[in-house]
């Protein structure tokens, strides 16, 4: 019984820190009573959407929850007056690089690797480098192109058994690229 007990307060736990960790990683956060420059983009990206009509302040002041609600029951998601990850990537969605207007976007997982971590070939026996993705196959079929902000275009050349539906590995040529790309949560464009 107390196992249980304890099993359930760390699995809370997790949750409460993947939901915080997410939050500071796409690194806006507006809420009754921040102030600053976030709160000065959100007041804008509200106005030019027609959601909300007050000064950008920069205080976030109970017009400002107003219109970030407004704005969530408009795009269908959680209504709770806070602009986190979700509620500013649907208030400012990235723009597409020029030519790639009409790919399919997708969010993913996305971590990075090099030969260092799993040796010189991908599972279809190619040269791990720079270019190629470990991807779920059903999710991203092998020798799928997709184009990654930052990085370019890549192959879907590889799997492993961690990288399951929206989750893929970005190979480097050094693990210290790797290292420095780390994991981030992502939107990538599949060209094929």
């Amino acid at each position: 019984m107390r196992l249980g007990k304890l099993m359930i307060s760390a699995l809370v736990c997790m949750v409460i820190m993947l939901v915080s960790s997410s939050v500071f990683a796409a690194g806006i956060l507006v809420k009754e009573g921040s102030h600053g420059h976030d709160v000065i983009t959100v007041q804008r990206l509200l106005k030019e959407k027609g959601f909300y009509f007050g000064a950008e302040t920069g205080e976030c002041d109970k017009a400002t929850v107003a219109a970030i609600k407004k704005f969530q029951a408009a795009e269908g998601i959680l209504v709770d007056g806070v602009c986190g990850p979700q509620t500013y990537r649907r208030l400012d969605p990235p723009k597409a690089p020029a030519g790639l207007e009409n790919a399919r976007r997708v969010m993913v997982h996305a971590s990075a690797y090099s030969p260092v971590e799993t040796g010189p070939r991908t599972a279809t026996g190619t040269r791990l480098r720079k270019g190629v993705i470990a991807s779920d196959p059903n999710f991203i079929p092998m020798g799928t192109r997709v184009y990654i902000p930052d990085y370019g275009e890549a192959v879907a050349e590889d799997m492993g058994s961690s990288i399951v539906d929206n989750t893929i590995d970005i190979a480097f040529d050094t693990h210290e690229e790797a290292l420095a790309f780390g994991r981030q949560h992502i939107e990538i464009y599949i060209l094929d």
